[in-house]
């Protein structure tokens, strides 16, 4: 049904598009902006209209026109181009027809890397199908290059059928999801539509419109350091306030010990010596106000440290990241009613989870589009055991197509 699916998958996934969290241009690196414009190329072959790459905020965009005399809403469908921190050169990506369900994968020829059911007990619900994986020295790209080929082979294959009647939907592919900062320009005008999905979630069925509300918190420590042979009373060192600064929060509430609704405190970087010292945390909770506490947490430890001091030595420089997109959705859900029964048309389980996490709908949503995440089909992202069925990202396909036919239906 989907002849160019898979091509396009593997053909976008040998693409190094990996972002650089250091740099300071939009999008952060310079493969991302060669990746956008073949896939303005793509949109254009494939009969989009309205197909343009934005330099400003380094989006493709473009459009699906309205088929339909009824007044149905518009959507869109959005996914990434860039992929994680994680080697990404020369991605070699391995097909394992029929897997049985219950034997180990070799990635590599050496035998060094595998993917194990101990490991990965998610395999079994893989049986008989066709896995795409990498060769154990490269992440994948699944995230998020199977929403990419999935929302451009919906869109050819709409084109090829203007059987079926749809309202205008609007696609776009955008840099630097996973540092964080795509959707920051992203342009609500120009997009123009009623509501719209992120391709980016994990196993067929998920279903997300709840996320972290997030913010990241970098801390400088600045210390007093003397010769250890004449330090007493008067050397202040500054990883040691730093380590006295991550036991003041709480323990158990790291990633590691937290699951579901529970937020936490991740320490993402500690560098330095006596005389200077650095943090850097990621703060995480679906409840706004269990959030702001967090937040509030993180500068009375600061007050608490700074007052055995004659001057401020605890620097915190803490800003907002996204905020959980429940907030802006449960105001009208029936753009999760729309998509939950596109998947039970097509047999699917809607598995309607919270995210721990964010995507770029968070901040799409509180832009003023709605924009609930969608599964892609892709396991174990962000590294060398990422794989993903075929079969996944056929259902994903269908699911896009399915939302756009009953969007045009009940209108």
């Amino acid at each position: 049904m989907y002849e160019q699916l898979v091509p396009r998958f593997l053909r976008y996934v040998k693409t190094e598009t990996r972002s650089n969290p250091e740099s300071n241009t939009t999008p952060s690196t310079a493969t991302q902006i060669a990746f956008a414009k073949t896939l303005v190329t793509e949109l254009e072959e494939i009969g989009m209209s309205e197909v343009s790459y934005n330099e400003t905020n380094g989006y493709v965009t473009a459009t699906l026109p309205s088929n339909t005399e009824k007044q149905a809403r518009s959507i869109g469908f959005i996914a990434h181009m860039d992929t994680a921190d994680f080697n990404a050169v020369n991605v070699q990506p391995q097909i394992i027809k029929n897997y049985d369900g219950h034997s180990d994968i070799l990635l590599d020829k050496a035998g060094k890397y595998k993917l194990t059911v101990k490991d990965f007990p998610n395999l079994a619900n893989y049986q008989d199908q066709t896995l795409i994986t990498t060769d154990g020295s490269t992440l994948l790209g699944s995230d998020d290059k199977s929403g990419i080929a999935e929302i451009m082979s919906a869109m050819d294959y709409l084109v090829q059928h203007p059987e079926i009647k749809h309202g205008k939907v609007k696609v776009a592919f955008g840099p630097d999801e996973e540092i964080g900062v795509g959707a920051d320009k992203f342009d609500v005008e120009d997009f123009d539509v009623d509501f719209a999905y992120t391709m980016d979630g994990g196993p067929v069925g998920e279903l997300q419109y709840e996320t972290f509300s997030a913010a990241q918190a970098n801390i400088t420590i600045l210390g007093k350091n003397v010769h250890p042979g004449t330090a007493k009373d008067t050397m202040i060192n500054a990883l040691q306030l730093a380590i006295d600064f991550q036991n003041a929060l709480p323990q158990e509430q790291v990633p590691e010990k937290t699951a579901g609704y529970e937020g936490f405190f991740h320490l993402m970087q500690l560098s330095g010596n006596p005389e200077e010292s650095k943090l850097s945390y990621i703060i995480r909770d679906h409840d706004r106000q269990k959030f702001e506490d967090r937040k509030e947490s993180i500068i009375n430890i600061q007050q608490k440290l700074n007052k055995q001091f004659d001057q401020e030595r605890v620097i915190v420089d803490m800003y907002d990241q996204y905020y959980n997109m429940k907030e802006i959705i449960e105001k009208d859900m029936s753009i999760v009613e729309i998509a939950k029964q596109a998947m039970e048309n097509l047999g699917i389980q809607p598995i309607i989870e919270p995210v721990r996490g964010g995507t770029d709908g968070s901040k799409i949503s509180y832009l003023g589009i709605p924009t609930p995440n969608i599964f892609a089909g892709g396991e174990n992202m962000h590294g060398r055991y990422e794989f993903v069925a075929v079969e996944s990202m056929e259902k994903a396909t269908d699911v896009i197509i399915e939302i756009i036919r009953l969007n045009e239906r009940q209108a």
